[in-house]
């Protein structure tokens, strides 16, 4: 569906583009920890979508999220010496912007199968 897909790719490549982002020091900022912000950005995404597409079928909303894991999988292993530590202001727009990105590849392939 979307982590197979040629835009994901690009969106992988666009966030390790941005890596760099995530060494440098900055002033760390709010209480949670960069899992912590993943997880509560890629929810309220996938919830938007189901929200977006009440008639979505439940295998396709079980794939949904089953890739949602897959892509959050993704984020830690790349983030991984930083996924317990609080962000900078820069490092949350990254991550807000990519996972709105990700969202919007969902968004593309829901819609072609309703």
């Amino acid at each position: 569906m979307v982590v197979e897909s040629d835009g994901y790719a690009a969106l992988i490549e666009f966030f390790m583009e941005n890596l760099g982002q995530f060494s440098s020091q900055g002033d760390k900022v709010g209480s949670e920890t960069i899992d912590v912000l993943v997880h509560e950005l890629v929810a309220s995404q996938i919830m938007a979508i189901c929200d977006q597409n009440k008639d979505m079928p439940q295998s396709l909303r079980f794939e949904v999220m089953r890739e949602a894991d897959q892509i959050v999988s993704d984020l830690e292993e790349i983030l991984s010496s930083l996924w317990h530590q609080k962000p900078t202001y820069t490092q949350i727009n990254i991550l807000e912007e990519y996972i709105g990105l990700v969202k919007n590849l969902f968004d593309a392939a829901v819609s072609e199968f309703l």
